[in-house]
């Protein structure tokens, strides 16, 4: 299990003070946007009427991802389109990382899927407030009566727990089962299917939920 709990890491002084940073983390992130950019890029640089696998691939994200932001926030949809759309492909291009030999999802570690959650919190509820105003967006914490308010506090920040926590459980509980498998059965044919399984398909399926959960956040805090 050493590979699961080895952590390499960057002490830097700021202001006087040291900061510990993962550096796979921040290294395999920094991987995926350069690969997200060079996707973008070839994606749209040199667009033809038939398109080619890579430019299909990016009108299937846009438009599939356009409809079904605009069916669930309606005329708000175009406001959050890009935001909800980059959340689904850096984490999933973070979860398939995996799959290339010496390479990790960044999603594995805590930091990157509670950073996520937070970025949906904020953006949910600074929305709240411009779709609402303060006083209704305050007073909504008060409903059914005053004494839940501190319920209602912590039902929201549990969002924020709840979606993170989901999203790193799935990919390091994948990593695990991969090392464990892999020990046991000497690098068989069962790894690289598992490795196949939790990547691709679970990785597919968990960036999916974390984008639909944060749209519907949204949605919710929005409406009137």
């Amino acid at each position: 299990m050493e590979d699961i709990t080895r952590i390499s890491q960057w002490v830097v002084t700021v202001a006087g003070r040291s900061v510990t940073l993962n550096a796979t983390t921040l290294l395999m992130s920094w991987v995926v946007m350069a690969g997200l950019v060079g996707f973008a890029v070839a994606a749209t640089r040199w667009p033809r009427a038939v398109p080619g696998p890579v430019q299909a691939a990016g009108e299937l994200l846009v438009e599939g991802f356009r409809d079904l932001v605009n069916d669930t926030l309606g005329k708000l949809g175009p406001r959050y389109f890009s935001f909800i759309l980059s959340l689904f492909v850096f984490i999933l291009v973070s979860n398939w990382l995996g799959m290339i030999p010496f390479l990790e999802e960044p999603t594995k570690d805590l930091n990157t899927t509670l950073i996520l959650g937070i970025v949906g919190f904020v953006v949910a509820h600074v929305s709240a407030v411009r779709a609402k105003g303060w006083k209704a967006y305050l007073a909504q914490y008060f409903q059914p009566v005053f004494i839940m308010f501190p319920l209602n506090v912590i039902g929201e920040l549990a969002k924020v727990v709840s979606i993170s926590f989901r999203l790193y459980g799935n990919i390091m509980g994948g990593s695990i089962i991969i090392l464990v498998v892999s020990d046991l059965v000497r690098q068989l044919v069962l790894p690289p299917v598992l490795q196949a399984f939790f990547g691709f398909f679970i990785g597919t399926v968990q960036a999916f939920v974390f984008a639909m959960l944060t749209l519907t956040y949204i949605s919710v805090a929005v409406q009137e």
